[in-house]
């Protein structure tokens, strides 16, 4: 025994020197091909409200106020899910892009703008909903890899796609999907993720990593491969074994598209969400941006656009259950009738679309092991409204639900938009009743 007790003690004190396990309780996690929280189903009808931390800032751009309205009107039609940026990348005065920045340069933060981050998801919390955090954007809108790719030296400006004069979409994504090979781009962009993983609510005293109200970290909006597919594959692995290993609370997934209209893409569910770090898959759809539907010619093209738009969506939920993983429709919508920019223009189409593809959801979601666990609608404009109609957000205009390369008013549904918002009403409880 003389020998043991020592033994016990120095046991005693390595197990007492181990890190106590962190209270999950009411994060999202994966059960088989679906969410739970604390045990229970998880289904959900969000959106995205991709300006929220701009809204919480207490410095220019932002609007408390007006964030809490936003954050009261949404819990009420049971809107518990947001998809929002947790990443926005400067110098201010590039254009189309939400400003002012987060980031303002590589490691340099806008205080009130990650502060607005904080204030929005305390605020969350205290409604009790989940927060998707995009880290980056394959799109400019937000700076995203093709900044990350001028700050590293591999250009000396972005080759701004349209609506910037003489832009071409081709060399912008060809440009952008060169991010993946660029270890000093995609370094600077490690280090946004390691501060946002270490950081600690200035408002709760959370830390980031321990925050249920965050259901997920996002690697990018809208992530392709393009013409650099295997080094896309290659940074998909190894930036979410990064996030995994500063937090293995929060769930990990890439906010791709899935298969797109376009095999130039180089996008593919399977492929994209191989990684065992990834743990779940998303898709987007766009009926009207890919040129199935047109608003001009709305009796014609409806009915076939949303065909194409149900077995997109049951073709990715059919590849996600052989994946044995969740999938998310995080973003889907269409215009306005006879593609108004004018807030008080008509929303028929609108109406008719969200109704059938929330019911699409809702039916596949009901099916037996279905691993369709929910959907974002594109997106909340709530009471911000359109300096101009149809026209491009500048600094200091309001924040709708249109990004600022943007047709402002173009997809975003307004607090007034009483007959969507019925639609949404119905469907979120519906979704959130789902065992």
């Amino acid at each position: 025994m003389k020998y043991l007790l020592p033994f016990l003690v120095l046991g005693g004190l390595l197990w007492s020197c181990q890190p106590k396990p962190v209270d999950k309780t009411g994060f999202v996690v994966v059960k088989g091909v679906g969410f739970e929280i604390d045990g229970k189903p998880y289904h959900y009808l969000g959106t995205n409200f991709w300006y929220g931390l701009n809204l919480g800032s207490k410095g220019p751009g932002g609007n408390r106020d007006r964030l809490l309205r936003e954050l009261d009107r949404l819990a009420g039609l049971g809107v518990m899910n947001l998809r929002v940026m947790a990443g926005s990348e400067g110098p201010d005065d590039e254009p189309y892009r939400m400003l002012p920045s987060l980031q303002t340069a590589p490691g340099e933060y806008n205080a009130d703008v990650l502060e607005g981050l904080d204030f929005l998801l305390d605020e969350m919390k205290k409604r009790d909903m989940k927060a998707v955090m995009c880290l980056n954007n394959f799109w400019n809108w937000s700076g995203g890899m093709a900044q990350y790719l001028v700050w590293a030296g591999a250009a000396d400006s972005i080759p701004y796609p349209p609506p910037h004069p003489g832009g071409d979409w081709s060399k912008y994504q060809e440009f952008t999907a060169s991010f993946y090979s660029n270890a000093k781009a995609v370094e600077l962009f490690n280090r946004h993720i390691e501060f946002m993983l270490k950081r600690k609510n200035s408002l709760s005293g959370l830390p980031y990593k321990n925050d249920p109200t965050i259901m997920s970290w996002e690697l990018a909006n809208e992530p392709r491969g393009v013409n650099n597919q295997k080094d896309f594959r290659a940074w998909l692995e190894a930036v979410t074994a990064l996030i995994r290993m500063h937090d293995p609370n929060h769930l990990i997934t890439t906010g791709s598209e899935g298969k797109t209209s376009a095999e130039s893409s180089g996008t593919d569910l399977a492929l994209d969400h191989a990684s065992k770090n990834i743990d779940y898959s998303t898709i987007h759809i766009w009926v009207q941006n890919w040129n199935y539907f047109d608003p001009m010619k709305a009796t014609e093209t409806y009915e076939p656009a949303l065909a194409y738009a149900k077995k997109y969506l049951s073709d990715h939920v059919a590849i996600a259950r052989t994946m044995g993983k969740p999938v998310v429709l995080e973003e889907f919508g269409i215009s306005r009738d006879l593609n108004s920019y004018e807030a008080s223009s008509a929303v028929t189409w609108r109406d008719q679309y969200y109704q059938s593809m929330f019911a699409e959801v809702t039916k596949l979601a009901q099916e037996p092991e279905s691993p369709l666990a929910g959907c974002n609608f594109w997106a909340w404009g709530g009471e911000g409204r359109p300096r101009q109609p149809g026209g491009l957000w500048k600094t200091g205009d309001a924040f709708v639900g249109d990004p600022p390369h943007e047709m402002q008013g173009w997809y975003s549904v307004y607090e007034t938009d009483t007959t969507t918002q019925s639609v949404i009403r119905q469907y979120a409880a519906t979704l959130s009743e789902l065992k």
